[in-house]
């Protein structure tokens, strides 16, 4: 039997391609997002044997109540992909403050609420393995998404903590830093303008995220790191 992976954001963009490419290796998924019916499309599309769930990552009750329905339906979770995220793109003073507590409770907020849900899971089994999906904006900053940015940041600081907590367990936690990648939340950007600052000259595809994402599930000796999947994006302005 597989290993049994929770991917919340699973159902488009880099959780969509994450999903893909473990359903591969034989995995059992549980794809979750807040939009059940694209879930389910997604889950349908990737043979039998996947959960489709519907979620809002900030609510602490459904979080739980959306770990206990894997279990129920999957059994215990080996890994999870924290992939759901939402961006607010503008300068600071013109940001309304909801759009910026958004973007905390889904991106940060969000995040910790299912890790401490998998964690607990985890930790009965000695074991298990969690990515998070941060941005290199959180890492180098960009103008504009001062807010995405230190929703990001924060994640590497949540997750390399979160690593030095649980490693006794065998429980391991690893952060991928995607730059540009053809997304949704792409989708408004100048790519023309955008590529000339990217050594291989073009944006990522999802794909090629879901690569590194899978990769830090499967190294047992790889925990509180942050992998940069960025084409060789130089410093942004």
């Amino acid at each position: 039997m597989g290993k049994v992976c929770a991917i919340f954001g699973g159902s488009r963009g880099i959780g969509k391609a994450v999903a893909e490419l473990l359903a591969e290796k034989g995995c059992r998924l549980a794809i979750i997002a807040r939009n059940l019916e694209i879930a389910q499309n997604t889950a349908r599309n990737l043979g039998a044997g996947h959960l489709a769930l519907s979620c809002d990552v900030s609510n602490e009750q459904e979080v739980q109540n959306t770990f206990a329905e894997m279990q129920k339906n999957l059994g215990p979770i080996n890994y999870l992909v924290n992939a759901a995220g939402i961006n607010r793109d503008g300068l600071l003073l013109r940001t309304k403050t909801e759009d910026m507590v958004a973007q905390i409770h889904t991106n940060l907020l969000g995040t910790m609420l299912t890790c401490k849900a998998a964690v607990k899971s985890m930790m009965q089994q000695q074991g298990g393995a969690i990515v998070n999906i941060g941005s290199i904006v959180g890492l180098k900053g960009n103008s504009g998404q001062s807010v995405y940015s230190a929703t990001k940041a924060g994640l590497v600081g949540f997750s390399c903590s979160l690593a030095k907590e649980v490693a006794k367990k065998q429980i391991r936690v690893n952060v991928v830093a995607p730059g540009f990648i053809h997304t949704e939340m792409t989708a408004h950007l100048e790519e023309d303008q955008l590529k000339k600052v990217i050594l291989l000259g073009r944006f990522g595809e999802p794909h090629e995220v879901a690569h590194a994402v899978v990769f830090l599930l499967e190294s047992p000796y790889v925990t509180g790191s942050t992998l940069i999947v960025d084409g060789g994006l130089q410093l942004l302005s």
